[in-house]
């Protein structure tokens, strides 16, 4: 066996909270079959298994009693290239924004508006992250998944992921499927996103009429950099909260009491409320009580100042989920998973 299981590891590297807390074993993974074999070993010694990836979609609130698997498989090849349209395969454990870069590097445009988000390969699929009009299902060519259930692998085409908002299959079936790489459907002839305000007035801001992806790339990382702490410096899981859909009448009501409330038309006839607004106008930003607190420039996120234990920074959460709920009657819904 190779895997190395370690006892009583703290996991404050591995959450971008940086909050303090031992699993029982824990085990980094650098290949299918260390995979294989940390199933085998959590399956024979009666052990829940914890998969994580960078740690930045997580909020521990006690030690955790499993083994805790790090995905940490490396590796990143072209699969198929017609010239125009460019399939290319990442392995789990690959952080991805050094994987946007890369891709950006080689003259692939699809992901320049998914830059400078914390994770790795593996967990953007299980979330479908997004950012300014892109998200992972519009990028998307398939995943090949480990069934932990029967040990067989397995292929995902788009419709099978079930892709929602910040939702998938794979977060719909927790404890089932254990992602291994991901294939992402990119171009050699740019078609940028710009609808987002912000990215075109970064952009002329600094003097470009006709940006690259690699422009729009750097205007994304700077005015993100601007919005969202970074977690080597203050930790924080960055946006903690959805923006809530709700019914068009609903913001319509709001607006009589809140002409300023900000909300986004969907393609069901839904609105999407801007969860960020909402906390503000509540009060909450740049709340603090003792080290957990929300961000001072950005609403969304919650942060550790240093000594924030998983515990406060879930109840602060839910404090202003029930503030909320009290004010609108919206109901905010975490991003994060809970441990």
């Amino acid at each position: 066996m190779s895997l190395q299981f370690q006892p009583l590891v703290s996991l404050k590297p591995f959450n971008s909270f940086g909050v303090d807390v031992k699993a029982r074993l824990f085990a980094e993974a650098h290949s299918d079959q260390d995979v294989r074999e940390a199933l085998a070993y959590a399956g024979s010694h009666a052990l829940p298994l914890l998969v994580i990836g960078g740690g930045s979609n997580l909020l521990l609130t006690a030690d955790i009693d499993a083994l805790v698997l790090r995905m940490a498989t490396r590796g990143i090849q072209i699969v198929t290239d017609d010239g125009e349209r460019v399939v290319i395969e990442a392995q789990a454990g690959e952080p991805w924004h050094p994987f946007v870069l890369q891709t950006l590097a080689q003259g692939l445009s699809g992901l320049e508006n998914l830059s400078l988000i914390p994770g790795t390969v593996g967990a953007a699929p299980m979330q479908n992250i997004g950012a300014y009009g892109v998200e992972i299902k519009d990028v998307f060519a398939g995943l090949t998944a480990l069934d932990r259930h029967s040990g067989e692998l397995r292929d995902f085409n788009l419709a099978e992921c079930s892709f929602g908002y910040r939702d998938s299959l794979f977060k719909q079936q927790p404890g089932r499927w254990l992602i291994l790489r991901v294939r992402f459907a990119l171009s050699r002839v740019e078609r940028l996103h710009l609808e987002y305000g912000p990215v075109r007035q970064r952009l002329s801001e600094q003097g470009i009429e006709q940006p690259t992806a690699s422009d729009v790339s750097q205007a994304i990382c700077s005015i993100r950099s601007e919005k969202l702490p970074d977690p080597a410096v203050l930790g924080n899981a960055g946006s903690f909260f959805k923006n809530p859909l709700v019914p068009a009448a609903q913001v319509a009501q709001l607006k009589r009491q809140y002409p300023d409330v900000v909300a986004y038309p969907q393609a069901d006839g839904q609105m999407k409320l801007a969860a960020g607004w909402l906390i503000e106008r509540a009060g909450w930003k740049g709340f603090r009580e003792g080290d957990a607190g929300v961000h001072k420039l950005q609403a969304l996120v919650l942060v550790n100042y240093g000594g924030a234990t998983g515990g406060e920074l879930l109840d602060l959460a839910q404090r202003i989920q029930r503030d909320i709920a009290e004010r609108f009657h919206v109901e905010l819904e975490m991003e994060p998973n809970r441990y």
